[in-house]
């Protein structure tokens, strides 16, 4: 590591008066520069460029705290400390092993003229690959509680720029399709929010480090200039928080490549280091599932002649998981409480310890564990939170007894809204991303790891990179998945996952449930459900990041077509090296990812419903070592809808310096495995 204070050399200048105050801070190769400075209100603003384009212009900046002036304006400059980092830190698991943290840092401390006791400090930090901000404020006395009526933070996107984005405080929370429109047409949006300009510079807003505090939203407050709404609290303030208190980072990742955020480390790089120490028992993998069984409607959750948590049913799951090699059975609608009515309004009956009488919790969990396969265990709150959190250490400490390394959290809720019973007996509903749900996403991964167990969230809150703090939260939902392609209207388009590689993606891994084999299953309304070829199911396995995938198909359709499932058994889930080789949003996607400790190399690529060419280099192989790849591509039929389950499989030999020139259909995409000749 190294630090050290900067002087001359770093861009610092303070103007002769308090009000006109700059100081700029740029990124480690100069090309990226933050400038901060107070407008002639005495208002902080801020701007950021990348060379000589300006990609966010004039934006405001400060918090408005109930009982205390405003921290927006009437601000003189006290103090600033300049200082830079640069390290390299190990991930347990991810994308790749190695991340180095190369950052110059600035932090400016604001006062209120005329006022004393209290300060607004902005540390800002810049990256090669784009920059974060955070607010620190102090006072007025230690421990007294603030409640933020409001944070001013405004983005000013250039005009005429195109984005990617879906909109806000919908009862579908994250599950929604991409928007491709100008950044006019936003009204609100969730973040990740992918941004290009007219130049072709690639901007992704988000946060980093979410944690006791509420989530924000943008709103076009006019033409290009979108505030952040920080999610309502039932209490009537945003965020309560005690004094002194650090905000989540606003980041802004910026590329002139649209490959280049999908390399971005810059929301894992603003997050804590890991805080549980020892993780070795986190552990990534594959699994299978009683799961798109029930999305089908072949069976159901709740009990009776096709309930799918059943002990036969589980075992012949667990058996195929053992012949194939996958680590882990899924099994949802174990316990009791899913035979209310309307079981998504019914969370206060669900038990997380007791289980239907079909179901032989410790008997199948000894019998998984006899094959070397796991139980995965399943907590589905229906958004019944006091009921949850009630139970929640007993269900952990019961599956650690039975073996579970690791749990499916669900918050399915009407409406899309989460209900709890406060301390005086009050019924309160909170929004999904509010502050106390936050905190309780969080309170669940501390309190599943005093159990040795991990956890992958479905309806979250955003993925900010807290899996780097908290090792043991090994992914979430986050976005529309598979499953809407089982019951959906309409079901996920070819161009959701090549827009998802470029806006949710970039916080982090998604638990997506790839692999659906039995493609034309049904119609609904003309519309085939799964809008994809076979290879495009393959390929998901690496363009869609996570440390844990599902097979996410019945057991037999993969069963009837061993060669292509070949490639799920094969395909690694944690990983040395990341590389995005080509792709727009949108558009299509390419990645190659080297599986972790070995020297095997894997490549997906997708594309939407036009059929694309690619030709994609292989400088990332090892020098002077031949490989074989085993090439899982669209046949020359292939179609979404037309001719899904045209495929060839293939093999030739290539090595460092060949390109691999690809064919995708439409809807289509290819999987590659390239492994050093003769293993």
């Amino acid at each position: 590591m190294k630090q050290a204070v900067w002087s001359a050399w770093l861009l610092f200048l303070v103007a002769a008066t308090p009000h006109a105050a700059a100081v700029s801070v740029t990124s480690p190769d100069g090309r990226i520069a933050f400038e901060l400075r107070l407008n002639d209100r005495s208002e902080p603003v801020y701007t950021v460029s990348l060379a000589d384009e300006v990609v966010i212009s004039e934006s405001r900046l400060g918090l408005r705290i109930d009982g205390l002036p405003p921290l927006d304006s009437r601000l003189v400059l006290i103090d600033t400390v300049t200082t830079m980092k640069d390290h390299t830190w190990e991930l347990p698991w991810g994308e790749q092993r190695l991340v180095r943290d190369h950052h110059n840092e600035l932090l400016a401390r604001f006062s209120v003229s005329g006022k004393s006791g209290q300060t607004l400090g902005v540390r800002v930090r810049v990256f090669n690959d784009g920059a974060g901000f955070r607010y620190e404020v102090s006072g007025p006395s230690t421990g007294s509680t603030l409640s933020i009526v409001e944070e001013m933070t405004e983005f000013h996107l250039p005009q005429g720029s195109e984005a990617w984005w879906i909109p806000a405080r919908r009862s579908q929370r994250y599950e929604l399709l991409y928007r491709h429109t100008r950044v006019e047409a936003v009204a609100s949006a969730h973040t990740p929010f992918t941004v290009r300009t007219p130049r072709g510079t690639y901007v992704s807003l988000h946060e980093a480090a979410l944690t006791n505090y509420a989530a924000y939203t943008l709103e076009q407050r006019r033409e290009g200039v979108f505030k952040t709404q920080l999610a309502p609290s039932s209490q009537g303030f945003a965020v309560s928080v005690p004094a002194p208190f650090k905000t989540p980072w606003r980041t802004l990742q910026v590329s002139e490549r649209a490959t280049g955020l999908i390399e971005s480390n810059l929301i894992l790089n603003l997050n804590e280091p890991n805080v549980l120490g020892d993780v070795s028992w986190v552990k990534p993998g594959k699994y299978v599932g009683i799961w798109w069984s029930i999305h089908r409607g072949l069976k159901t959750w709740r009990s009776g002649p096709r309930h799918g948590a059943t002990t036969a049913n589980t075992r012949q799951h667990i058996d195929f998981a053992q012949r194939h090699g996958f680590d882990g059975v899924l099994v949802e609608g174990w316990n009791l409480g899913w035979d209310g009515g309307g079981w998504f309004a019914d969370g206060d009956l669900f038990s997380f310890t007791q289980p239907h009488p079909d179901f032989d919790l410790r008997g199948l969990a000894d019998y998984a564990r006899s094959r070397d396969v796991r139980l995965i265990g399943y907590h589905e709150t229906a958004g019944a939170l006091t009921n949850y959190e009630r139970q929640m250490d007993d269900a952990f400490a019961l599956y650690r007894e039975l073996g579970v390394r690791q749990v499916k959290t669900g918050y399915v809720a009407d409406a899309g809204e989460i209900e709890r019973i406060d301390e005086r007996g009050v019924l309160r509903h909170e929004w999904h991303d509010g502050q106390f749900m936050v905190d309780h996403y969080r309170r669940n991964i501390e309190h599943a790891a005093q159990h040795q167990i991990s956890i992958f969230t479905h309806e979250p809150v955003k993925d900010t990179g807290l899996r780097r703090t908290y090792p043991n939260w090994l992914a979430s939902e986050g976005a529309r998945g598979q499953e809407w392609n089982a019951w959906g209207t309409p079901p996920n388009p070819p161009h959701h996952v090549p827009t998802l590689a470029f806006t949710r993606l970039l916080a982090g891994p998604m638990d997506f449930t790839p692999g659906i084999f039995e493609l034309q299953f049904a119609r609904q309304e003309g519309v085939q459900k799964i809008q994809s070829t076979l290879a495009r199911q393959l390929a998901l396995y690496v363009v869609i990041y996570s440390p844990i995938q599902m097979a996410a198909d019945l057991p037999e359709n993969y069963e009837a077509r061993t060669d292509a499932f070949q490639f799920i058994k094969d395909v690694a889930t944690d990983w040395d090296r990341s590389i995005a080789l080509a792709g727009e949003p949108g558009d299509f996607v390419a990645l190659a990812r080297k599986e972790r400790g070995g020297s095997e190399w894997y490549i997906g690529a997708v594309t939407d419903e036009q059929k694309r060419e690619l030709n994609l280099p292989l400088d990332f192989l090892e020098e002077g070592v031949s490989y074989t790849a085993e090439i899982y591509r669209d046949g020359p039929d292939a179609h979404f809808r037309e001719q899904p389950y045209d495929i060839v499989i293939e093999q030739r030999v290539v090595s460092r310096g060949d390109s691999m020139a690809l064919t995708l259909a439409p809807g289509g995409g290819a999987a590659v495995r390239l492994a050093p000749a003769g293993d």
